[in-house]
């Protein structure tokens, strides 16, 4: 099976012609980002061809879910992306709306083509494991972008009685991003600092099992996106403001590390 690795360009300057290059020069296979404006749609697509990368689109579901999931995944799909990652829904909605929601969302899924996972992240409705167990129960064809991160943040915990949840989420995850988190948050200041070892080899084994299920259902490749974030995801200096490492060389670490740990792209 084929790894594909993917630039994240959450806090990255310059502008998408700066991005994409440095994305394509350092051996990315594409790039992880919200869809661009329709003033810079054009540009985006051309830069994108020209490098040769592809792009796995970012939503945002906000008032009327359904109706922002409906548009913003139209509006991603003339992309031509690889798979749109979505941040779906809240963690507020009561389960029966929550339901309501990703049945219209697999609707929308079917109609346009192209693969949603709905990421497992802070205040939206899969915030937690157990209520995106519930959710995945529920709906079988629903797929998930494991962020494991949040999950350790809101459980202050590296979710060591969760093995259940863990288990089915393995089997339902589309796609990955490889931040390391913590008990007591989202992100490691730097996951090659030897005080975080052990949070970095949990991850580790986390995202080898997902890879070894999409290779055991048969298929050609998988997406991992290295996404550590800029402050304040990104820890910082007193009073200074100033990151404790910079953004771009910890997520190409990361995206090292990910090559020589389960294969080359």
């Amino acid at each position: 099976m084929k790894l594909n690795i993917y630039n994240a360009l959450w806090g990255m300057p310059g502008t998408y012609a700066d991005q994409l290059a440095r994305a394509a020069e350092a051996g990315y296979a594409g790039v992880e980002a919200p869809a661009p404006s329709k003033e810079q749609a054009n540009e985006f697509k051309e830069l994108l061809d020209k490098h040769s990368l592809s792009y796995i689109a970012q939503i945002f579901t906000s008032c009327d879910h359904a109706a922002t999931f409906a548009s913003q995944a139209e509006y991603a799909a003339s992309f031509n992306p690889q798979l749109i990652v979505s941040h779906s829904a809240k963690d507020s909605m009561p389960f029966a709306e929550q339901v309501d929601f990703f049945r219209g969302a697999l609707d929308v899924e079917r109609t346009i083509g192209i693969p949603v996972a709905h990421e497992t992240h802070r205040s939206r409705a899969m915030f937690t494991p157990w209520g995106t167990t519930a959710l995945l129960k529920e709906l079988p064809d629903l797929r998930i972008a494991a962020d494991f991160s949040h999950w350790c943040c809101v459980t202050e915990s590296m979710l060591d009685d969760r093995e259940e949840d863990l288990k089915l989420a393995f089997e339902r995850a589309i796609h990955i991003h490889a931040r390391v988190g913590f008990a007591e948050g989202p992100q490691v200041p730097h996951p090659a600092a030897p005080e975080f070892a052990y949070e970095l080899l949990q991850f580790e084994g986390w995202w080898g099992q997902m890879l070894q299920a999409r290779e055991q259902e048969g298929h050609a490749f998988a997406t991992i996106t290295p996404e550590f974030g800029p402050p304040g995801y990104m820890p910082t200096l007193p009073f200074t403001g100033q990151a404790v490492a910079d953004l771009w060389q910890v997520n190409a670490w990361m995206a090292t590390r990910i090559r020589e740990k389960f294969g080359k792209e």
